[in-house]
């Protein structure tokens, strides 16, 4: 499970450590809280080189009826996503990075659930293993996105039982480039991928209404 995460870098930042031939990000903002339904940072290949963009977080196939769907759709299993009619395809030749210096995740405790941020200790930025997708109906247009998930390493499963798939950096190209790949091959190809240098510490659940988007969603519990 993934459902809150967090991208505090700035786009200089950005744009040189994912190695980006633009020379900005149009409607970039930094954020304490990226919620599902928000739009989101992605990095796609076009062909002849990466490209930084935004989707919308949960994913809306080119098939659905109903925009509606993008909302119980924010994650994908990746243990099953090359079977999937919904991710099938997009495995195939619709992968993105998904941007991010953090992620939230909620531990079971007694006393109720506890947020806690969780992050890589040996770099600051990293990306997502996602999945996108365009859907168009009565001229409305939609490109729209999914993270891919696992079970959680042993790190995480004092946790949360799922944890979402964090790209090692010389994956990352790898990930998205733009040629057509056989599903069951990216499937082997994500099932090879561990990132096991994670730290976490509390927050305050104030970070649990998603319009809370300031350094208090962040700060460690005393």
């Amino acid at each position: 499970m993934c459902g809150r995460y967090t991208l505090l870098a700035d786009e200089l930042e950005i744009l040189r450590s994912f190695d980006l031939e633009q020379n900005n990000i149009n409607g970039f903002e930094q954020s304490y809280n990226i919620a599902p339904g928000q739009k989101v940072l992605a990095i796609i290949h076009d062909g002849k080189k990466k490209r930084a963009g935004f989707l919308r977080w949960g994913l809306v196939p080119s098939w659905a009826k109903d925009e509606k769907v993008g909302y119980k759709m924010i994650n994908a299993r990746s243990e099953t996503a090359h079977e999937k009619p919904s991710f099938k395809k997009l495995m195939a030749q619709k992968r993105c990075l998904i941007i991010a210096d953090s992620f939230f995740e909620w531990q079971k405790t007694k006393e109720g659930k506890q947020p806690k941020r969780i992050q890589l200790a040996d770099r600051k930025l990293f990306a997502f293993a996602g999945l996108w997708d365009r859907w168009e109906q009565e001229e409305k247009e939609l490109f729209t996105c999914t993270i891919l998930t696992k079970e959680a390493n042993p790190f995480m499963q004092d946790i949360h039982h799922r944890m979402p798939i964090i790209l090692p950096k010389e994956k990352e190209t790898e990930w998205i480039l733009p040629q057509k790949e056989e599903p069951a091959a990216m499937h082997t190809f994500l099932e090879n991928i561990d990132i096991d240098n994670l730290n976490a510490y509390d927050v305050s659940t104030y970070v649990n209404t998603a319009k809370n988007n300031d350094a208090t969603c962040i700060a460690p519990l005393a």
